[in-house]
């Protein structure tokens, strides 16, 4: 009898978890940001919805659930940060759901992740139809967004490996070339979307107020008191996993991600929709 209960207690408490665990990996979660901006008093309240990592992952019918916590947020505009197919399933529909319903809450900004580097083929596909969407695709390059009196210079980067056959030394050095080209008109806010976090030195060094990032999944099993467990370039326990990174004028933020890749689950990771306010106060 003793055996038998016993063994009854970790079946249920198995099943639990397993049922925990699922719920979790669907758990849509908003962390909000206030970035202070007092050189800019003029961007007081500009609302930035940040979307990473969705990895072809549904969250309702047509994306309609995701859609709604983004509406919700009323932002000025919404940020895509990378790997919004996946190379295991590229299907650009899944991706395409969101877009259609994302460009009616706010204009849509988007730069490539890795997984789009794997998948040539289907990100040709999905940036003529994102385009056709009306999304403002930065890849490498940028864009002024005015709001009220004043305005953000908004830049993006392509995936490094997209240059992956220059070596390591040489894309950290084209992602640095790349930011300074951008980075021309030094008197406005700084906007930088990147799908790399460990990067963050370089952004760093060419003085940009503000970095959205993604690809970390916030380091997948998030561990109490430790943190991310693990993530791909930063190996175990990264140092740049999920939250705000400051360093001199430079803030980063490294978004946990709403989808999963190669480790299908996340424990203790709920998937993330990053709300940033520009404050002045």
């Amino acid at each position: 009898m003793k055996k038998r209960n016993i063994l009854t207690t970790i079946i249920v408490f198995f099943l639990f978890m397993t049922g925990w665990v699922l719920w979790q990996n669907k758990a849509l979660g908003i962390t909000e940001y206030k970035i202070y901006c007092g050189s800019h008093p003029e961007l007081e309240g500009f609302t930035i919805v940040q979307i990473s990592d969705l990895h072809n992952e549904s969250f309702g019918e047509n994306q309609q659930t995701l859609l709604n916590k983004v509406a919700e947020c009323k932002p000025d505009i919404i940020a895509i940060t990378g790997d919004f197919i996946d190379c295991r399933n590229p299907n650009v529909d899944i991706a395409m759901k969101f877009i259609l319903g994302a460009v009616d809450i706010a204009p849509v900004y988007y730069v490539p992740g890795n997984h789009e580097c794997w998948e040539k083929e289907a990100y040709t596909e999905l940036c003529r139809r994102m385009e056709n969407a009306g999304v403002h695709l930065i890849a490498n390059a940028s864009e002024k967004i005015f709001y009220g009196t004043g305005s953000i210079q908004c830049m993006g980067l392509e995936d490094p490996d997209f240059y992956d056959a220059i070596g390591e030394e040489n894309e950290n050095q084209m992602v640095g070339y790349h930011i300074q080209q951008l980075n021309a008109l030094e008197t406005d806010f700084t906007l930088l979307l990147s799908h790399r976090p460990e990067l963050f030195d370089i952004y760093v060094e060419e003085k940009v107020d503000l970095v959205l990032t993604g690809h970390a999944h916030g380091g997948q099993f998030r561990l109490p008191w430790a943190g991310g467990l693990v993530a791909p370039e930063q190996g175990l326990f990264p140092k740049y996993d999920a939250g705000l990174f400051t360093e001199a004028d430079t803030q980063m933020i490294v978004s946990r991600g709403i989808g999963n890749s190669i480790i299908p689950l996340r424990i203790n990771n709920p998937p993330e929709i990053v709300v940033v306010q520009l404050t002045a106060k």
